[in-house]
This record gives C-alpha cells, structure tokens and sequence, in this order.
C-alpha cells in the first residue's frame, strides 16, 4: 500500500506521460486539476491504494473493478468522458481503476478540491450531486445483476444509449469481455443474447461495437 508521500509519484509511474493542457473541462476539477494520459489498460489506480484524488475522464473511457475471491473480475462501473469518478468517502480505493483504451483524465488532490468547495458553494452543491448520482448507479447496478440476461443486456444498452446522448445508435468503448463481467454474465451468453435481439428486429450489429437501436420501446419492455 501506498504512503501519503509517494502517491503522487505513484500516479505518474502508472502513466506513460502526463500533459497539462489550457482547456480542460468546467467542473470541480476544472481549475485544479492535471490532464494525464494513460495508454490501453493502463492501472490508474489500485484497490486499496490511498484515495487522494479525485478524477475526472477528459477522452476515451474507464473501468473501475475487482478480483473476486473465486478469481473472476467483476466490473463496477464504467465512466465516459465528463464523468467524474472515484468520488466515494473512503480512506482507500474499493475498486482499481482502468482506462479501457487511451484515455485523457484530469486528477486533482482530493484536499484541494474539498478546500475549493469550503469557499465555493456551487463546487460542493456538484459534489454533493455526484456523490448521490454515484450511490444510485450503485444501487441500480445490483439490481441490474438479479434480472435475466436478456433484461441486462437490454438495460445495459439503454444506460450507454442515455449516457451517449444517442437516440438510435450506440458505440461500445468497451469490448464484450468488460460488458460480460460489468453485467455479471459470461461473454458467450452476452454475444447469444446480442444475436438474439438482432434476429428479433430490436437491433442491428453494424459492427462488433456500433449497435443501432431500431426498436426502444421493446427494450424498454424488457429493462421493465
């Protein structure tokens, strides 16, 4: 584990290269925070590492996940560019976070960014917003893994479609391995399922990752 000392030069070893840059997003981050580029799965951080940042994905994508005790990885989360994530009060991470492919993050010291709402109301009112935001995709995620695998997989593509701002197609940043062990299913059941709902008219497989929507009102049904 981590000291207090070394975690910054923890983050930079963890990242090929870091790059500060003048347009960074608005948010709590915004004006405190350093863009780091991490390469395809890359480690951002480590379960049990010492939660003192707070980060922010400016491109690409992240994963946050875990080792269970049977050896299977179980996903958590995933996080799109503008996402602020690894928000949770804890002294330490309960997840290790992954760019799923080349991401571009902000990281802010956790202790400059909680001095910054004390004097800011409007930076902890988006705080406060996404600690709540973050606990109820929490608690919908694991009510996601007691529904039938055709009722995940819809949910799940109605959650990327809402966070991409899609209304009839969607593009996968993450392979099918990550939406298997995200959704709790083994990657043979998740393309079944995916086949399934492409021969029923519901979508349309443009490629591996781009899916078009073509029927929402029956996923919709489904995700019921």
């Amino acid at each position: 584990m981590l000291t207090a000392a070394t975690a910054g030069s923890s983050i930079r070893a963890r990242t090929a290269a870091a790059v500060r840059s003048n347009s960074l997003p608005e948010g709590p981050l915004g004006l405190i925070g350093a863009s780091t580029r991490f390469a395809r799965n890359a480690e951002i951080y480590g379960e049990d590492d010492p939660a003192e940042y707070l980060y922010q994905v400016i491109s690409g994508a992240v994963r946050t996940c875990r080792t269970l005790d049977d050896g299977r990885r179980q996903i958590g989360s995933f996080y799109l560019p503008g996402d602020v994530f690894d928000v949770e009060a804890s002294e330490v991470h309960l997840a290790s976070a992954e760019a799923i492919r080349e991401a571009r993050v902000l990281v802010a010291k956790r202790s400059d960014v909680m001095a910054r709402a004390e004097s800011e109301k409007d930076v902890a009112r988006q705080l406060w917003t996404l600690a709540v935001r973050e606990l109820q995709r929490m608690h919908e995620h694991s009510m996601v893994l007691m529904k039938s695998a055709e009722e995940r997989v819809a949910g799940f593509l109605l959650e990327m479609s809402r966070r991409n701002a899609a209304a009839h197609s969607i593009e996968l940043p993450m392979p099918r391995q990550d939406v298997a062990d995200y959704l709790g299913l083994t990657i043979e059941t998740v393309s079944r399922t995916f086949s399934q709902l492409a021969q029923s008219g519901t979508i349309a497989l443009e490629t591996s990752r781009r899916i078009l929507l073509r029927n929402r009102a029956a996923l919709s049904r489904l995700n019921a």
